[in-house]
């Protein structure tokens, strides 16, 4: 998703300025396996759950965060793991880099848990990686897709999972499907100027586009929360592309996609991760939805895919999106590590990298050890009349 801001220096420094007085309490707090690992007591394991449930996206939290809680209501339902439940803790991260730490801070600190599942976008997870480290308390990001989520300085953050595919695969697989799938010669990019997340999207999606002899004609920037978009799409309309690349989400795509449209716009629009949620055809329209596409982790209609899919419609009468499938995945992948030997938190990271092979909600998973990132593959949906399609499936590398 989802992402999702990336690499926020601005918010590496407000998380700094928070850790300087919160770690003061925060590190080896609560400590009961010494030697700051973390070990849950009594009856139950205390699992911390850090999402996005108010604020900008807060779709994508509450969504991966009900596929979190099915997945441990199914293992507590099953008799929990050796006789001991596991309990969620819920914190808000309030859509906020600052807000994402000062959650984390609580949940290790003041609630001991032995893992942390979130938050859903990557700026986030980015910011409340340095407490969970710093405490020994291994992080699953299920849709955090930016490379620097579990890579520092060229090295892999010891502490920091993901359970999606990363920004590169996504936009290098979407550069492909304009030039070969829709044999695009031209493209233009609109992108979101206060999202790392949109700016590396874009990026690679050039670099990959021109590399397959392509041409990005024009570039073009909006801002999150912007709401009118038609100064920037009449220019774009003069391009004349052949497609669109429009890396952001659901709140501006929506919007974006609408206003094309509106101004008779018929280009191909593509996207990422970020626009999957019903919200863009509830936004959009069904219509102006038309000859649009969009990457994304997994798609409905697999066979892989129907037991979560029942089991999620059964729990909470909705249908479940690729964040609630991801937060799913997440609370599986924790659940093994947990199964396998730990409760201590050393012994779940530990389990956790050696993930290999695992059924989750949307297939298979395989971590790998050296970067932290799942090895799984992609879809690409067509969107027509409303209705989402698989258009191709690409397998995993690896």
């Amino acid at each position: 998703m989802f992402s999702i801001g990336k690499k926020f220096k601005l918010a590496s420094m407000i998380a700094c300025g928070i850790l300087a007085s919160a770690l003061f309490t925060g590190c080896g707090g609560g400590d009961s396996a010494g030697g700051g690992e973390k070990k849950s007591a009594g009856d139950e394991i205390v699992i911390g759950a850090n999402f996005e449930l108010t604020g900008n996206v807060a779709q994508y939290g509450a969504n991966a965060n009900n596929g979190l809680k099915l997945a441990i209501k199914e293992i507590n339902d099953a008799g929990g793991i050796n006789g001991k439940k596991i309990k969620v803790v819920e914190a808000d991260a309030k859509s906020e880099a600052a807000e994402a730490v000062n959650a984390a801070t609580k949940l290790i600190s003041d609630d001991n848990v032995v893992a942390l599942i979130g938050p859903a976008v990557t700026a986030n997870v980015i910011a409340e990686s340095q407490v969970a480290t710093d405490n020994k308390v291994p992080i699953i990001a299920p849709a955090a897709t930016n490379p620097d989520v579990t890579i520092e300085n060229g090295e892999v953050k010891p502490f920091v999972f993901r359970a999606c595919f990363i920004d590169p695969q996504q936009s290098e697989v979407m550069a492909q499907f304009a030039a070969k799938d829709l044999n695009a010669k031209t493209a233009v990019l609109y992108i979101d100027s206060s999202s790392d997340y949109s700016k590396s999207l874009g990026k690679i999606f050039k670099e990959k586009f021109e590399a397959d002899g392509g041409q990005v004609v024009m570039e073009e920037a909006f801002l999150a929360k912007d709401q009118d978009f038609k100064a920037a799409l009449t220019k774009i309309q003069t391009a004349n592309a052949d497609v669109i690349f429009v890396p952001a989400y659901y709140e501006e795509v929506g919007k974006i996609i609408k206003q094309a449209r509106e101004l008779g716009i018929n280009a191909a629009i593509l996207g990422t991760d970020g626009w999957d949620d019903v919200k863009v055809i509830e936004i959009a329209g069904k219509d102006a939805l038309n000859n649009t596409f969009f990457c994304t982790h997994c798609f409905e209609g697999e066979e892989s895919m129907q037991a979560f899919i029942n089991a999620y419609k059964a729990e909470y009468k909705a249908e479940p999106n690729a964040f609630a499938a991801l937060g799913y995945d997440a609370g599986k992948m924790l659940i093994d590590a947990i199964q396998r030997g730990g409760e201590d938190s050393e012994k779940i990271r530990a389990n956790i990298e050696s993930i290999k092979d695992l059924q989750v909600g949307t297939g298979k998973i395989t971590m790998d050890a050296a970067t932290h990132n799942p090895i799984k593959g992609i879809v690409v949906i067509e969107t027509k009349d409303g209705v989402r399609s698989l258009r191709t499936k690409i397998a995993p590398e690896g």
